[in-house]
Formats: structure tokens, sequence, C-alpha cells
């Protein structure tokens, strides 16, 4: 004969089941306590004495097809601690089965970052919504982050280090980031060689160093990690990447239309700034030329084509009096 079904094992541990309540396509579970106390989170003194009660509503896996609500009677307690700020605080549960705050079982919460983690956003929202566990994009990236943050002790494997300024152009330190779970580690007060290999020695699981292509910070990581692997950090590596390749370019230029045939450009294959400048450089090759043009005439020829907007040329021969004014020579005679 098989095991009857318990009420009970509906429950997480340290929990007693009330009542059921189906709704639609809900399922509600009213829940107590099995401690008969609680701690405060201040002084840690066990205190019997209840204050009063609250309603709390974490949601739970899905059962049978259904969303589950877990309808939680917390309770407050007085802190009879004489040294104690804290008069009154509230029920805490473990946090592998309900954290402070929490709107999620801990079972539940785990998918929810597994899922997070394998689909996702929005593909993984889509997902749970599917498997009756309704939870938000931001909700999923956002628990993904928060266990991410959650080190435990973990020991740095692969990090990352580089200039940090407290002070533009005055005061720099040195920035170090842990890679695997994206957040800043430490602040080093200043950018020396010695401080940088001081921090370094001291954490010998340190395997992989990120860093900019300065000798500086490469030479602390080879005496204090020897072992570790040295290697260029992303944007240091699409920047250098770029710039080799636009001077090998720019050094080409002239071969590069010669082998095109062409030094015309498709104003459809430019951006915006790129098509104004283009533009104003059609701009200033066709006055260049008009300049050049003009320069090789006659400056008679250059009137008589022009439009009549530019002065007459001017000969650089002194200006000289007519015949009939020039002044009689016997006049100074004797």
């Amino acid at each position: 004969m098989g095991q009857q079904f318990q009420r009970a094992s509906l429950a997480p541990d340290g929990f007693a089941v009330d009542g059921v309540t189906v709704e639609g396509a809900r399922l509600q579970i009213r829940l107590r306590s099995l401690r008969p106390f609680g701690h405060c989170p201040d002084c840690g003194r066990r205190s019997r004495r209840i204050q009063s009660r609250y309603l709390r509503r974490p949601a739970d896996l899905p059962l049978g097809g259904r969303q589950v609500e877990l309808m939680v009677i917390a309770r407050r307690f007085w802190c009879d601690a004489v040294l104690c700020g804290r008069r009154i605080f509230c029920e805490r549960f473990e946090t592998g089965v309900l954290s402070p705050y929490g709107r999620r079982t801990g079972r539940l919460e785990t998918i929810v970052h597994h899922l997070g983690l394998a689909l996702g956003g929005r593909p993984a929202a889509a997902f749970a919504l599917r498997l009756m566990m309704p939870v938000s994009n931001d909700t999923l990236l956002r628990v993904v982050r928060r266990r991410s943050t959650q080190t435990g002790g973990a020991e740095l494997t692969v990090i990352g280090i580089d200039d940090f300024a407290f002070r533009r152009g005055q005061t720099y330190g040195t920035i170090v980031c842990d890679l695997e779970r994206r957040r800043p580690v430490i602040l080093l007060p200043d950018r020396a060689l010695d401080t940088s290999r001081a921090w370094l020695a001291e954490r010998p699981s340190i395997l992989t160093v990120a860093r900019d292509r300065g000798g500086g910070y490469g030479e602390a990581i080879a005496k204090a990690l020897p072992h570790a692997e040295q290697v260029a950090d992303r944007w240091h590596l699409l920047e250098n990447s770029s710039r080799a390749f636009l001077d090998a370019v720019g050094k080409s230029m002239r071969q590069i239309r010669k082998a095109i045939g062409s030094s015309v450009i498709d104003p459809k294959l430019l951006t915006c700034a790129e098509r104004l400048q283009y533009q104003g450089y059609l701009r200033r090759q066709e006055t260049n030329e008009a300049i050049l043009k003009m320069s090789k005439q006659s400056p008679n020829q250059a009137n008589r084509e022009g439009d009549g907007t530019q002065p007459q040329a001017c000969s650089r021969r002194p200006a000289r009096p007519a015949d009939g004014c020039l002044p009689d020579k016997a006049q100074f005679a004797g």
C-alpha cells in the first residue's frame, strides 16, 4: 500500500500547515512557525514574549499546475535585554527557507537563479511563466547579480588591475576588480609598484590578471605572482587593435585608392557625421580647383571669365602721367 499524502510535506522545514485554500489557478497554504521563541537580531537574546503578529505572502514552487502562495503568520517579540536598543523585533527564519524581506522561498529563489543564469532575462521570464512561476526579467537579473556578489569568502582567481583617479590629473590610485563576479575588490591608495606587489603577493590563489599594455603593473605581477598569466583586458585589446588598423590604413590610402581605381565615395555608405565631413571636403576641393585654374591664367583672361565681382588685376608698375601733362623743360632752364 502506498504512503498517504501528508499536508505537512507542503511546508518547508520548521513550519506547520494550518490550512490549504484553492482559488482558481492559485494555491494558498497557511503556515506558522514551530519555534516558540525568537532571537533578537541585535543582542541575540531569546524571547518568548509575543508583541503582535503579521502576515507574509512569499511565493513557493508550483504544485499541481497552480501557483503556490504561502501565507506565513510571523510574530513580533519583545526584547527583554536592558542594554539592547531594540525593544521590538520581528521573527527571523532560516535564510535557506525564507530570508528577511524575501518575497520568494529559498528553494524558489534557487530555481529563479538557475533560470536567469541559463537563459538570461526575457527568455527566462517567458519560460518561468509557463512553469507557473511568474517573475519579471528584471527580477531574474537582479537575483543573478545579488547571488553573484555573495562570495562567501571565495578566493580570487581572475582579477583586473588598472589606474583609478581619486582626483583627475592629480591623485591616482589602483583599482582591483573580480572579473568572475564583476565587482570591485579594493582601491589601493596609490599606483606605486610596491603597493600593488605587496597586495598581490598576499593572494597566491590568483591565476589570471588582466591589465593594460603598460609595463608597470606587468613588472609587479611578475614579481608577486610568477605563476599567474597576464592578459590584455577587452577594452585595451580593442583600442590597440583599432588604433593599429587605422594607422595602417591611413599610411596606405594612396595605394588603396589606386587599387580600387576610383576616388569617388558613395555617400550612402557613410554615417551622418562622415557624410558632413565628405561634403565639406568636396566643397573645399572645388574651391581649390578654381583657385588653381585662375592661377594658371593671365590676369586679363581671368577678369573676362570672372563674374564681375572680383577686383581688377592691378599692375605693379607705378602710374605715369599723360604726354600732354609733362612739364616744359625750358621753364626750368637758366
